[in-house]
Protein backbone atom coordinates (compact mmCIF):
# COMPACT_ATOMS: atom_id res chain seq x y z
CA UNK A 1 0.00 0.00 0.00
CA UNK A 2 1.34 3.38 -1.07
CA UNK A 3 1.94 5.53 1.88
CA UNK A 4 -0.47 8.54 2.25
CA UNK A 5 1.90 11.28 4.18
CA UNK A 6 1.60 15.12 4.69
CA UNK A 7 4.83 15.39 2.88
CA UNK A 8 3.05 13.88 -0.34
CA UNK A 9 0.54 16.47 -0.32
CA UNK A 10 3.69 19.27 -0.12
CA UNK A 11 5.15 18.24 -2.92
CA UNK A 12 2.19 18.53 -5.10
CA UNK A 13 2.63 22.12 -4.47
CA UNK A 14 5.63 21.99 -5.54
CA UNK A 15 7.23 24.69 -3.52
CA UNK A 16 10.43 24.31 -5.36
CA UNK A 17 8.50 25.86 -8.50
CA UNK A 18 8.22 28.70 -7.20
CA UNK A 19 11.11 29.61 -8.11
CA UNK A 20 9.83 30.75 -11.56
CA UNK A 21 7.60 33.73 -9.97
CA UNK A 22 10.57 35.73 -10.46
CA UNK A 23 8.74 36.57 -13.67
CA UNK A 24 7.07 38.88 -11.78
CA UNK A 25 10.36 41.07 -11.57
CA UNK A 26 10.79 42.66 -14.66
CA UNK A 27 7.01 44.24 -14.39
CA UNK A 28 7.84 45.14 -10.42
CA UNK A 29 10.84 47.34 -12.10
CA UNK A 30 10.14 48.50 -15.12
CA UNK A 31 6.95 49.83 -13.03
CA UNK A 32 8.98 51.47 -10.90
CA UNK A 33 11.01 53.13 -13.93
CA UNK A 34 8.34 54.73 -15.28
CA UNK A 35 6.54 55.55 -12.24
CA UNK A 36 9.39 56.64 -10.04
CA UNK A 37 8.04 58.42 -7.61
CA UNK A 38 6.47 54.59 -6.04
CA UNK A 39 9.92 53.32 -5.37
CA UNK A 40 9.82 56.03 -2.04
CA UNK A 41 5.71 54.92 -1.35
CA UNK A 42 6.28 50.90 -1.56
CA UNK A 43 4.43 49.31 0.97
CA UNK A 44 6.80 46.04 1.71
CA UNK A 45 4.59 44.20 3.84
CA UNK A 46 1.55 44.46 0.30
CA UNK A 47 4.91 43.32 -2.01
CA UNK A 48 5.98 40.63 0.64
CA UNK A 49 2.02 39.18 0.99
CA UNK A 50 1.63 39.57 -2.71
CA UNK A 51 4.07 37.66 -3.36
CA UNK A 52 3.15 35.02 -1.28
CA UNK A 53 0.18 35.62 -2.81
CA UNK A 54 1.42 34.61 -6.33
CA UNK A 55 3.31 31.50 -4.92
CA UNK A 56 -0.02 30.14 -3.33
CA UNK A 57 -1.79 30.31 -6.13
CA UNK A 58 0.63 28.68 -8.71
CA UNK A 59 0.71 26.40 -6.08
CA UNK A 60 -2.93 25.49 -6.63
CA UNK A 61 -2.37 25.25 -10.47
CA UNK A 62 0.18 22.69 -9.74
CA UNK A 63 -1.86 20.33 -7.49
CA UNK A 64 -4.56 20.52 -10.19
CA UNK A 65 -1.90 19.79 -13.08
CA UNK A 66 -0.53 17.02 -10.80
CA UNK A 67 -4.28 15.54 -10.87
CA UNK A 68 -5.47 15.95 -14.26
CA UNK A 69 -1.91 14.54 -15.46
CA UNK A 70 -1.67 11.71 -13.29
CA UNK A 71 -3.43 9.46 -16.03
CA UNK A 72 -1.01 10.37 -19.15
CA UNK A 73 2.13 10.56 -16.72
CA UNK A 74 2.39 6.89 -15.98
CA UNK A 75 3.58 6.49 -19.29
CA UNK A 76 6.38 9.36 -18.49
CA UNK A 77 9.91 8.10 -17.35
CA UNK A 78 10.17 10.18 -14.80
CA UNK A 79 6.99 12.20 -13.59
CA UNK A 80 5.35 8.51 -12.92
CA UNK A 81 6.98 8.98 -9.68
CA UNK A 82 5.48 11.92 -8.33
CA UNK A 83 2.61 11.55 -5.63
CA UNK A 84 -0.39 11.18 -7.75
CA UNK A 85 0.61 8.69 -10.33
CA UNK A 86 2.23 6.57 -8.12
CA UNK A 87 -0.68 6.56 -5.45
CA UNK A 88 0.84 8.26 -2.60
CA UNK A 89 -1.77 11.10 -2.94
CA UNK A 90 -5.96 10.67 -2.63
CA UNK A 91 -7.93 12.51 -5.02
CA UNK A 92 -10.30 13.87 -2.45
CA UNK A 93 -7.93 15.53 -0.18
CA UNK A 94 -5.44 16.93 -3.02
CA UNK A 95 -8.62 18.79 -4.87
CA UNK A 96 -9.10 20.00 -1.76
CA UNK A 97 -6.13 21.43 -1.40
CA UNK A 98 -5.89 22.56 -5.02
CA UNK A 99 -9.29 25.25 -3.78
CA UNK A 100 -7.25 26.02 -0.49
CA UNK A 101 -4.45 27.36 -1.79
CA UNK A 102 -6.75 29.27 -4.43
CA UNK A 103 -8.87 30.60 -1.68
CA UNK A 104 -5.42 31.73 0.71
CA UNK A 105 -4.04 33.30 -2.42
CA UNK A 106 -6.73 35.32 -3.39
CA UNK A 107 -7.36 36.35 -0.01
CA UNK A 108 -4.30 37.51 0.13
CA UNK A 109 -3.85 39.51 -3.67
CA UNK A 110 -6.78 41.10 -1.74
CA UNK A 111 -5.08 42.50 0.93
CA UNK A 112 -2.29 44.08 -1.67
CA UNK A 113 -4.76 45.71 -3.76
CA UNK A 114 -8.08 45.06 -6.47
CA UNK A 115 -5.81 45.35 -9.43
CA UNK A 116 -3.41 42.97 -8.34
CA UNK A 117 -6.08 40.45 -7.32
CA UNK A 118 -7.43 40.31 -11.36
CA UNK A 119 -3.74 39.90 -11.90
CA UNK A 120 -3.75 36.78 -9.54
CA UNK A 121 -7.02 35.35 -10.47
CA UNK A 122 -5.90 35.22 -14.06
CA UNK A 123 -3.24 33.05 -13.00
CA UNK A 124 -5.42 31.04 -11.46
CA UNK A 125 -7.97 30.90 -14.45
CA UNK A 126 -5.22 30.56 -17.02
CA UNK A 127 -4.01 27.19 -15.20
CA UNK A 128 -7.37 25.57 -15.42
CA UNK A 129 -7.76 26.66 -18.75
CA UNK A 130 -4.61 24.83 -19.35
CA UNK A 131 -5.49 21.46 -17.80
CA UNK A 132 -9.40 21.47 -17.47
CA UNK A 133 -11.97 19.49 -20.02
CA UNK A 134 -13.15 20.43 -21.99
CA UNK A 135 -10.45 22.83 -23.40
CA UNK A 136 -7.73 21.66 -21.39
CA UNK A 137 -5.53 23.36 -23.66
CA UNK A 138 -2.51 21.39 -23.00
CA UNK A 139 -3.81 19.09 -25.48
CA UNK A 140 -3.99 20.94 -28.38
CA UNK A 141 -0.86 21.10 -30.31
CA UNK A 142 0.79 24.83 -30.55
CA UNK A 143 -2.49 26.27 -28.35
CA UNK A 144 -0.80 24.55 -25.20
CA UNK A 145 2.59 26.42 -25.75
CA UNK A 146 0.21 29.72 -26.21
CA UNK A 147 -1.51 29.18 -23.36
CA UNK A 148 0.79 28.41 -20.66
CA UNK A 149 3.02 30.99 -22.01
CA UNK A 150 0.17 33.71 -21.24
CA UNK A 151 1.63 33.14 -17.13
CA UNK A 152 4.09 35.34 -18.25
CA UNK A 153 2.84 38.51 -18.99
CA UNK A 154 -0.13 37.78 -15.68
CA UNK A 155 2.88 37.49 -13.42
CA UNK A 156 4.46 40.71 -15.48
CA UNK A 157 1.06 42.36 -14.47
CA UNK A 158 1.39 41.10 -11.18
CA UNK A 159 4.99 42.91 -10.76
CA UNK A 160 4.06 45.94 -12.00
CA UNK A 161 0.31 46.36 -9.56
CA UNK A 162 2.81 45.25 -6.55
CA UNK A 163 4.03 48.82 -6.90
CA UNK A 164 0.74 50.49 -6.51
CA UNK A 165 1.60 52.00 -9.36
CA UNK A 166 -1.77 53.86 -11.38
CA UNK A 167 0.37 54.20 -14.74
CA UNK A 168 -1.09 51.88 -17.01
CA UNK A 169 0.34 48.84 -18.43
CA UNK A 170 2.95 49.06 -21.65
CA UNK A 171 0.77 46.43 -24.23
CA UNK A 172 3.91 46.03 -26.04
CA UNK A 173 6.40 45.21 -23.31
CA UNK A 174 3.46 42.60 -22.19
CA UNK A 175 3.12 41.05 -25.83
CA UNK A 176 7.16 40.47 -26.03
CA UNK A 177 7.11 38.70 -22.62
CA UNK A 178 3.82 36.92 -24.14
CA UNK A 179 6.46 35.71 -26.72
CA UNK A 180 9.52 35.07 -24.64
CA UNK A 181 7.37 32.58 -22.96
CA UNK A 182 6.50 31.08 -26.06
CA UNK A 183 9.57 30.43 -27.22
CA UNK A 184 10.81 29.23 -23.84
CA UNK A 185 8.26 26.91 -23.83
CA UNK A 186 8.39 25.67 -27.17
CA UNK A 187 11.85 25.05 -26.78
CA UNK A 188 10.55 23.15 -23.68
CA UNK A 189 8.86 20.92 -25.73
CA UNK A 190 11.59 20.25 -28.68
CA UNK A 191 13.56 19.10 -26.13
CA UNK A 192 10.70 16.66 -25.14
CA UNK A 193 10.11 15.39 -28.24
CA UNK A 194 13.62 14.64 -29.25
CA UNK A 195 13.85 13.07 -25.91
CA UNK A 196 10.64 10.57 -26.29
CA UNK A 197 10.00 8.15 -28.40
CA UNK A 198 7.14 8.65 -30.88
CA UNK A 199 4.74 5.69 -29.19
CA UNK A 200 5.74 6.89 -25.23
CA UNK A 201 4.94 10.82 -26.49
CA UNK A 202 1.70 10.35 -27.74
CA UNK A 203 0.58 8.22 -24.77
CA UNK A 204 2.34 10.85 -22.12
CA UNK A 205 0.61 14.01 -24.04
CA UNK A 206 -1.97 14.03 -26.70
CA UNK A 207 -0.74 17.33 -28.38
CA UNK A 208 2.13 15.46 -29.68
CA UNK A 209 0.18 13.36 -32.08
CA UNK A 210 0.58 16.66 -33.70
CA UNK A 211 4.12 18.19 -33.08
CA UNK A 212 6.82 17.71 -35.74
CA UNK A 213 10.54 18.65 -35.37
CA UNK A 214 10.46 21.21 -38.35
CA UNK A 215 6.88 22.70 -36.76
CA UNK A 216 8.52 22.84 -33.06
CA UNK A 217 11.86 24.49 -34.54
CA UNK A 218 9.79 26.84 -36.74
CA UNK A 219 7.62 28.43 -33.79
CA UNK A 220 11.00 28.70 -32.14
CA UNK A 221 12.02 31.34 -34.69
CA UNK A 222 8.93 32.85 -34.78
CA UNK A 223 8.35 33.28 -30.90
CA UNK A 224 12.21 34.01 -30.92
CA UNK A 225 11.04 36.85 -33.74
CA UNK A 226 8.50 37.86 -32.40
CA UNK A 227 9.27 39.01 -28.63
CA UNK A 228 12.35 40.99 -29.87
CA UNK A 229 9.84 43.05 -32.21
CA UNK A 230 7.58 44.31 -29.54
CA UNK A 231 10.89 44.58 -27.20
CA UNK A 232 12.57 46.83 -29.77
CA UNK A 233 8.87 49.08 -30.05
CA UNK A 234 9.13 49.02 -26.64
CA UNK A 235 12.55 50.65 -26.31
CA UNK A 236 12.75 52.50 -29.12
CA UNK A 237 9.31 54.49 -27.69
CA UNK A 238 9.52 54.25 -23.74
CA UNK A 239 13.15 53.05 -22.63
CA UNK A 240 16.07 53.57 -25.81
CA UNK A 241 18.43 53.13 -22.55
CA UNK A 242 17.57 49.13 -22.82
CA UNK A 243 19.04 48.67 -26.51
CA UNK A 244 22.77 48.31 -24.94
CA UNK A 245 21.21 45.28 -23.38
CA UNK A 246 20.16 43.77 -26.94
CA UNK A 247 23.61 41.59 -26.72
CA UNK A 248 23.25 40.20 -23.58
CA UNK A 249 19.55 38.86 -24.72
CA UNK A 250 20.71 37.56 -27.62
CA UNK A 251 23.12 35.82 -25.19
CA UNK A 252 20.71 34.49 -22.96
CA UNK A 253 18.00 33.23 -25.80
CA UNK A 254 21.17 31.67 -27.64
CA UNK A 255 22.30 29.82 -24.45
CA UNK A 256 18.92 28.66 -23.74
CA UNK A 257 18.20 26.81 -26.87
CA UNK A 258 21.78 25.69 -27.13
CA UNK A 259 20.52 23.38 -23.88
CA UNK A 260 17.67 21.83 -25.89
CA UNK A 261 19.82 19.49 -27.85
CA UNK A 262 21.48 17.94 -24.67
CA UNK A 263 20.70 14.63 -23.97
CA UNK A 264 17.93 15.21 -21.10
CA UNK A 265 17.93 18.20 -21.54
CA UNK A 266 17.42 20.87 -18.37
CA UNK A 267 14.90 23.10 -20.21
CA UNK A 268 12.38 20.00 -19.42
CA UNK A 269 12.80 21.73 -15.93
CA UNK A 270 13.06 24.90 -15.77
CA UNK A 271 12.80 24.87 -11.89
CA UNK A 272 15.97 23.56 -11.75
CA UNK A 273 17.92 25.61 -14.54
CA UNK A 274 19.91 27.58 -11.55
CA UNK A 275 22.17 24.57 -11.40
CA UNK A 276 23.13 25.19 -14.59
CA UNK A 277 26.21 27.83 -15.44
CA UNK A 278 25.52 27.81 -19.15
CA UNK A 279 22.49 29.50 -18.92
CA UNK A 280 22.93 31.25 -15.15
CA UNK A 281 25.94 33.48 -15.94
CA UNK A 282 24.31 35.47 -18.65
CA UNK A 283 20.92 35.67 -17.14
CA UNK A 284 22.49 37.15 -14.33
CA UNK A 285 24.71 39.22 -16.48
CA UNK A 286 21.44 40.21 -18.74
CA UNK A 287 19.49 40.82 -15.46
CA UNK A 288 21.60 43.21 -13.81
CA UNK A 289 22.40 45.38 -17.05
CA UNK A 290 18.91 45.57 -17.70
CA UNK A 291 17.89 46.47 -14.63
CA UNK A 292 21.00 49.11 -14.02
CA UNK A 293 19.33 50.25 -17.68
CA UNK A 294 16.08 50.69 -16.31
CA UNK A 295 17.05 53.48 -14.10
CA UNK A 296 20.13 55.06 -15.23
CA UNK A 297 19.27 57.78 -17.48
CA UNK A 298 22.00 58.16 -20.98
CA UNK A 299 20.52 61.50 -22.89
CA UNK A 300 23.60 60.82 -25.49
CA UNK A 301 21.34 58.14 -26.76
CA UNK A 302 19.29 60.27 -28.14
CA UNK A 303 21.36 61.86 -30.10
CA UNK A 304 23.02 58.52 -31.73
CA UNK A 305 19.30 57.21 -32.20
CA UNK A 306 17.53 60.55 -33.12
CA UNK A 307 13.48 60.17 -34.24
CA UNK A 308 13.30 60.64 -38.15
CA UNK A 309 10.82 62.65 -39.37
CA UNK A 310 9.35 60.98 -42.96
CA UNK A 311 8.46 64.34 -45.26
CA UNK A 312 7.01 64.37 -48.50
Amino acid sequence: MPHHGLAAYIEIARIDHWIKNIFILPGFLVALSVDRGRIHQLDWLSVILGLLAICLISSSNYVLNEILDAPSDRFHPYKRQRPVPSGRVRIGPAYAEWLLLMLAGTTLAVRVSMPFAAAAAGLWIAGCAYNVAPLRAKDIAYIDVITEAVNNPIRMLAGWYLTGTAAIPITTLLASYWMIGCYFMAIKRYAEFRELGAEQLQAYRKSFSSYSESGLLTCIVFYAAGSMLFLGAFIARYRLELILGFPLIALVMAAYFRLAFRPQSPVQHPERLYHEPLIVVPVSACALVLGGLLFIDLPILRQWFPMTAVGF
